[in-house]
This record gives C-alpha cells, structure tokens and sequence, in this order.
C-alpha cells in the first residue's frame, strides 16, 4: 500500500467516473455567514450521534451555563452533549421525529444573558492520548452528516495510517456550509490539522475539495503552503463526490474492504468543518453548541448561510428567514440525502448542515412507472451495486439475495433515483433492504 505522492501527483489524479452531474444550485456559497439570536426555546436531543443515547445530567428548573454538561452515557460509543444558551431546564420530555423515532430532550428556557460556563478552559493535550480524552468531553461528531463521535473515530491503531483526509468535498446540491468554514475560518481547519497530525505521527494531510470551489483551493493551499505534510486535492465536481468510500477511491486509488473500514486501508477521514471544530475546541475549550445551515428553497425569502444554536425548532430558524407560511416541504440536510420533515416543532441537532424550504414551485413526487431494464442505475452507482435488483431483492424479502447483492455497501446517495427513467423508489428500497439484512445478521449471531 504505497503513500500518495506530493506536489503535483497529490493535488490532482485521474478519477471515476461513476456518479453524476447535477445542478448545483449553490446560490449562498458567496452569503457570509448570518448569527441568528438566541431563540425562544432550545430542545435538546439525547441522541444527536452514532451511538448510545445519553441520559439528561440536569433537572427541571436547574439553570445552566453556556457549555455545561447536560447529557452524558457511560458507554463504549456516544458523544456528550452541551448547553449552547444559559438560562433554566424547562421539562424534560419525548420528543418524536418524522422518521418515527422517539427521543428523550433536554428542553431550555434562555434567559439571554449567555453566561460561560466556569469551567470552560482550553484543554491540556500533550500527547494524541490526551487529544483523545479531551475529544471525549467536546460533543464535536462528523458533521458531514454522519455523527460519528469525533474521539472515536480517533481511538484506533494509527501505526498503518498514512493519510488524513479532510472531506471539503461538499457535493450535495444547495449546501454551501462547508465552503463558508473553509472561507470563513480556514485558520481553525489548519489548526485542527496540525495538532492531528502532529500528535497522531500520521505523515500526511490531504484536504480534499471539488473544482466548483477555487477560492477555497487557492486560499487553503496558500495557508497550508508552509507546512509540507499538507496539500489540498482538487476534485472533479461530480455527485456523490464527498462519500467516504467514493473520495477514498478517488483519491488515494484505494478500495475498503466489505465489513471494514477506512482504517484497514491506511486512511483516516474527517469533514473539513469537523477538523474546524477541533481546532476551535483545542484554542478556546468551548465544545460544540452551534451549527451553520444553508437556508434556501423557493419558500424562503432570504435565503442565507445562518449559524444556529444546537436545538433551535426548524420553526423559528424559518421564521427568521421569512419562510412563506405552508410550505410544501422541508427538508433537513441536502435535496439528495437530506430528511422531509413531517412536524418542524423539532430542533436541528449537531451534524444538521442544511435546512430547505420549498412552496408551490418547488418539488413534487414524480409519477412511478414500469421499470424499462435501462441499466442507469448500475452504470451510475458510485459503489458499483445493483440498485434495480436490490429494490426486487426487498420486495421480495429476500435476505439471501441482499446479502448476495452487498446491499450493506450502499450509501444511500440517491444517485440510483435520481437517474431512473421510471422513477423507481430504489434508494428507499435499498435502505429498507440494508435494515432487513442487518436485522437479520444480528439474529443469526444471537443463534451462534
């Protein structure tokens, strides 16, 4: 498994070509970024990552501080979650999302003043096991979307890892938050790369970014030009560009094994803004507690990128950027991978990036037809899967089939219904499919 090359051959390989060309539409890449007020009411999920929930650390009418503990699990994965207002615990009650899952919060009443709370201090890391403990009590996850707990991810054998790769990427149509960060704050990013590798002995950082972003490329591969262990990738702009497996490929010619992970083939992967965070945690100690969303659509009528409190309801963040009243739908995250919300009294939890609002004019649920063998599904997939066969595996309920077609490997980019002609509910059918297939693995090791 060789290293990747400096210089020139880092910046630029040859590439798939599987995936897509897709609108952009990323109208706010140029919006600086907008503070938005304390809200009326923060609602704080105990599940805001992979992993084990956590238990609420205060009680009703307690008052709390900006960055004090309010929720924490003794468990092997999970992330700490923290107050981003000062004021008092209203309830603790259920809270429900579109999804059908249910979740306990941590409701705050803030009281505006915004006091710090008084142990908030930057932390003392000497050693990447120090970095790592001290990434435990950050609430910092893989804000990409994933919600991976930042530590975790960390907490492995790096004595085979030769490159770091920061996932800059940002392929999903709409979304602009991470190019904002790289723009905004690309002293943070470096720092937080520094400090990975220079305490990890990893060789090598690669910050990956798409060709639709050149500001970014000339800005960080200037800020990065003194440190050579540093470059920035320039990658075609073509959807689904940012998955880990895809930019794994693409970059660095190397393929995961089914099962495993990044780790197994030498690389690490972090989103760039998630490297920010580290970096900002490491300078001021104050964990994660805000957010940046693009807000657009055609519902809205100040679209804008908005830095939010972790747990502000969808309902007022649209309000405040003067959403026509009824929308037609809302979705949380990108038009691709993103959420249709059902209820928008829910909040927006840590690894949210964007939040999309459309009225009359925007998308409606395309008319399903028969299937017409065209094969766009098979010659677009990133993963190289079977999507049509897939869908056919789960509506016939056959795990065997599942499992024979890889359906685990799927990452649910969408690409598959994107392009069929026939307007097929295939990245439904595959997501469906990879639960039944899990399902059905965890009972069979429960046999064993």
């Amino acid at each position: 498994m060789g290293r990747i090359g400096g210089g020139a051959l880092a910046r630029r390989r040859s590439v798939e070509l599987r995936g897509i060309h897709i609108p952009h539409n990323k109208e706010t890449a140029e919006f600086e970024t907008v503070s938005m007020p304390v809200p009326k009411l923060i609602v704080l999920p105990m599940q805001q990552h992979v992993g084990a929930p956590c238990m609420p650390q205060v009680k009703r009418k307690q008052h709390v501080d900006v960055g004090q503990l309010v929720g924490h699990a003794d468990a092997r994965l999970t992330a700490d979650i923290f107050s981003p207002v000062s004021g008092t615990v209203k309830e603790i009650r259920a809270i429900h999302y579109s999804n059908g899952v249910s979740d306990e919060a941590v409701v705050i009443e803030p009281d505006g003043e915004q006091t710090v709370h008084p142990a908030i201090e930057p932390p003392e890391v000497t050693d990447f096991a120090s970095l790592v403990e001290a990434l435990k009590h950050s609430g910092i996850v893989g804000l990409g979307g994933a919600g991976f707990p930042a530590w975790a991810k960390m907490n492995t054998d790096l004595s085979s890892i030769d490159t770091w790769l920061v996932n800059g990427a940002e392929c999903e149509p709409y979304l602009s938050t991470d190019y904002r960060e790289m723009i905004e704050h690309p002293d943070t990013i470096l720092e937080g790369i520094k400090a990975c590798l220079d305490l990890s002995g990893v060789p090598k950082s690669l910050i990956c970014i798409e060709d639709n972003k050149p500001k970014a490329i000339e800005l960080l591969r200037e800020m990065a030009a003194d440190d050579p262990r540093i470059d920035v990738y320039e990658l075609p702009a073509r959807y689904p560009q940012g998955a880990s497996r895809v930019i794994l490929r693409n970059v660095t010619g190397r393929s995961v094994p089914r099962g495993g992970h990044l780790t197994d083939v030498g690389a690490l992967l972090f989103n760039v803004t998630t490297m920010s965070e580290i970096g900002r945690f490491l300078r001021t100690g104050m964990p994660l507690t805000k957010r940046r969303l693009t807000i657009m659509g055609d519902a809205i009528a100040n679209p804008m990128n908005l830095e939010v409190y972790v747990g502000t309801q969808i309902s007022e963040i649209l309000e405040f950027c003067g959403c026509a009243p009824g929308p037609r739908k809302v979705i949380v995250g990108g038009p691709m991978m993103g959420t249709t919300q059902v209820e928008l009294n829910v909040p927006i939890v840590r690894q949210n990036c964007g939040l999309l609002a459309f009225g009359v004019n925007g998308p409606v649920v395309p008319r399903q037809t028969a299937c017409i063998k065209c094969s766009r599904c098979i010659d677009h997939c990133p993963i190289r899967l079977s999507p049509i066969d897939i869908h056919k595996a789960y509506l016939a309920r056959d795990v065997a089939a599942l499992d024979r077609l890889m359906a685990d490997l799927c990452v649910e980019c969408g690409t598959c219904s994107y392009v069929c002609p026939s307007k097929q509910p295939l990245v439904q059918s595959t997501r469906l499919g990879r639960a039944m297939l899990r399902a059905e693995q965890r009972k069979a090791k429960g046999r064993r």
